[in-house]
């Protein structure tokens, strides 16, 4: 079995949640499964270990079971891209919309150096926002993006479409 073949035989859907008519795709199954997760680890690490990154960034907070995993094996620095209010020192922050109100990310003002690549990593790519909010957070700061990796994509909301400005690069390790 592939990878996308393994992690799929492993999320589960999880119907009506957050809300009646959403079907969640549930990866707590893969951090029950330590194989598995050395897997994704072993994956993820043969892509990236010849690409041009300086930093991998982790979206909160499920961007960081695998990112800082990832960041430890490359030998990179791992960056939190937390919600308002979650870090302690100097910060920056980017306000951005939701489907339903807006949320904001803040990150430390010395987390990503002037032209530093970052590789933005998350659990799950659906409408795009969350990963172009991280991307934008990031230019602010001075960086540049190197690329998106995430375990999870629902192509059928079309995420790609909103960071592909940011970064061609875009890896998705199980598509639905």
């Amino acid at each position: 079995m592939n990878i996308e073949e393994k992690l799929k035989a492993s999320i589960r859907d999880v119907k009506d949640f957050p809300k009646e008519g959403i079907i969640f795709k549930d990866i707590t199954p893969i951090m029950m499964d330590p194989k598995l997760s050395n897997d994704v680890l072993d994956h993820l690490e043969e892509i990236y270990k010849k690409q041009d990154i300086d930093v991998v960034a982790g979206i909160e907070s499920r961007g960081f079971l695998f990112g800082y995993p990832l960041a430890m094996r490359l030998g990179l620095p791992f960056v939190l891209i937390r919600k308002k209010g979650k870090l302690p020192y100097n910060k920056i922050s980017h306000d951005y919309d939701l489907e339903y109100g807006s949320a904001t990310i803040e990150m430390h003002t010395d987390a990503v150096g002037h032209k530093q690549k970052v590789l933005i990593h998350d659990d799950l790519l659906a409408t795009g926002g969350s990963a172009e909010a991280a991307a934008l957070l990031i230019k602010k700061s001075g960086g540049e993006i190197a690329g998106f990796n995430f375990l999870v994509s629902l192509d059928f909301l079309n995420g790609e479409e909103k960071i592909k400005e940011f970064s061609n690069n875009i890896i998705n390790l199980a598509s639905y």
